[in-house]
């Protein structure tokens, strides 16, 4: 899989990191323009936010349209955000209350990615690195193949089971298959967040409470019903979640039907107000906005 390579560090202080997006500074910033499709924003120093590619951890601080911050339940948001800058190789990190990073040992942590485009937001979607891999130069196209993905923290993220898998299209298929393989064996054995999830098995009694305090569910699924529980005037009624899910027009494609659809149709709503996917998360590759 060609992607591009760009080499330097993480920073972190001023931040708020999570498990699955950190602050990236390359040596040479004019590289982010090197990033195919969307442009990728950066602030005066050149740095940029990441998104990891392949996982998605609890959410921290999501924000609703027109409703206040959420997040998912603890502990493993913050586990997986300790996991991430752990394995970047930060240390004695110290936040503020709202999750900011106010000190650490030593921030500015050598490190790469590996891209292929910006999301809807301006941010990188990368592969990410720690030290000065043997790949190739910096803003030079290369090869990645499935033992590169595997010196990566999307790949530990998932190893961990700190993170869900989160496939969209670009995303190649080798890759992909070996990120879902460590998924189903982090979840056979019991890691990090899988002994509480209830994506399959079945988020139930489903309210803003529950979502913020016991439902350990695939991120994705959490956002979307965070926000139609908020346009739904305080009731917890999910009757018109799956109508819901049509308007918002999630596509997917599902790997072991092969059929290409929307995310309503793998969601189930039963006993008025509980809800499951109807497939594992690594068994749906969503089409990017």
């Amino acid at each position: 899989m060609p992607m591009l390579l760009i080499k330097g560090e993480y920073k972190i202080v001023g931040a708020s990191p999570d498990g699955d997006s950190v602050r990236f500074y390359p040596h040479n910033p004019d590289e982010w323009d090197l990033v195919p499709g969307r442009a990728v924003h950066r602030n005066h120093a050149g740095g940029a936010q990441l998104r990891l590619d392949g996982i998605d951890t609890l959410e921290t601080h999501y924000r609703p349209p027109h409703g206040p911050e959420l997040h998912q339940p603890p502990p493993f948001a913050a586990q997986a955000a300790a996991e991430l800058l752990t394995w970047l190789g930060f240390e004695d990190v110290e936040r503020d209350l709202k999750g900011i990073v106010t000190h650490c040992a030593h921030d500015g942590r050598p490190g790469y990615i590996l891209t292929r485009n910006a999301d809807t937001y301006g941010r990188c979607v990368a592969l990410a690195g720690r030290g000065d891999p043997d790949l190739g130069d910096s803003g030079e196209s290369v090869s990645v193949d499935v033992a590169a993905m595997k010196q990566t923290v999307n790949y530990h993220q998932l190893t961990e089971g700190m993170a869900y898998p989160t496939f969209y299209r670009n995303l190649f298929v080798d890759l992909r298959k070996a990120m879902a393989d460590a998924v189903v064996d982090a979840r056979g054995a019991q890691k990090g967040l899988w002994p509480k999830d209830v994506t399959q098995s079945g988020a139930k009694h489903v309210d803003l409470d529950s979502l913020t305090g016991d439902s350990v569910l695939m991120p994705k699924l959490f956002r979307r019903l965070a926000d139609y529980l908020i346009l739904n005037d305080g009731s917890s009624s999910l009757a018109g979640f799956r109508a819901y899910l049509e308007q918002r027009d999630d596509r997917l494609f599902v790997i072991s039907t092969g059929q290409s659809t929307g995310f309503g149709t793998v969601v189930d709503v039963f006993n008025g107000n509980s809800v499951k996917l109807t497939h594992p998360p690594e068994d749906l590759v969503f089409d990017e906005k």
